[in-house]
């Protein structure tokens, strides 16, 4: 539960940022580096939210860490509103909303992060990766037949590969797995621009939903890669239900 201090401070940055909305409600959402799987994929879902008009009744606000040339990249890949994401320096922000800083165990961030990735300390990582392989017949699809998917600019195909060896109205086998590699590749080709200091790589993020009185109606904290959503399989269903 966030402690009054951290609600001071939420009320702090919806001041300093300029965060003020006429609607009903406003989503925060603290992502870690630019460079984080997290941020890309959870910026994608936001942009997706936005352009399907569901955004009706809510603003919609990021803070991440990077710096302006990320943020530029960033918005322009993920689609994500450029007014509506600041970028800072460092994790103040982070710590003071007592965000998890992700683990720490004194060997070096890269060693950290090995260990995340393989599941410990992050219990939801392994799952999302072997559904990104797998499939979900929850979860909706993410490539329509139009699209066109290139990796590594030698792997070239339409997204309608996925329908035609797998069906289609659901997360089919490899369509996660193939979104987020697409986004790994973005990220290592600028990964100067997107990862202000490797040091914050561990640093997970948060969610805090609004009303207008700035009371906190929803709020989640992250500890895990690739769990920036308590169901990933439907990362927005708590803002398609406050929305409603």
């Amino acid at each position: 539960m966030t402690s009054n201090f951290q609600k001071i401070y939420l009320d702090k940055l919806i001041d300093e940022f300029n965060y003020s909305s006429y609607k009903k409600y406003k989503l925060i959402a603290i992502f870690g580096l630019l460079g984080d799987f997290d941020s890309f994929e959870y910026a994608i879902n936001l942009r997706n939210f936005i352009q399907n008009g569901q955004n009706k009744d809510v603003d919609i606000f990021a803070i991440a860490i990077g710096n302006e040339s990320g943020k530029r990249k960033f918005c322009k890949f993920t689609g994500f509103p450029s007014k509506n994401l600041k970028v800072v320096s460092d994790n103040s922000i982070h710590n003071s909303l007592n965000a998890s800083r992700g683990l720490e165990l004194g060997l070096g961030v890269w060693f950290d992060m090995l260990i995340m990735l393989s599941g410990i300390y992050s219990l939801k990582t392994l799952k999302e990766v072997i559904r990104g392989y797998t499939g979900d017949r929850k979860a909706n699809q993410i490539f329509s037949d139009f699209d066109d998917i290139n990796l590594f600019n030698s792997i070239k195909f339409s997204g309608s590969l996925f329908k035609d060896t797998c069906g289609d109205g659901y997360l089919r086998p490899f369509e996660l797995a193939t979104f987020r590699l697409k986004n790994m590749i973005e990220i290592i080709k600028n990964w100067d621009d997107y990862i202000l200091s490797s040091n914050f790589l561990p640093q997970r993020g948060a969610t805090f939903v609004l009303n207008s009185k700035n009371q906190i109606v929803y709020e989640y904290f992250s500890n895990e890669i690739l769990g920036y959503s308590p169901r990933m399989n439907k990362p927005l269903e708590f803002l398609i239900e406050i929305s409603k």
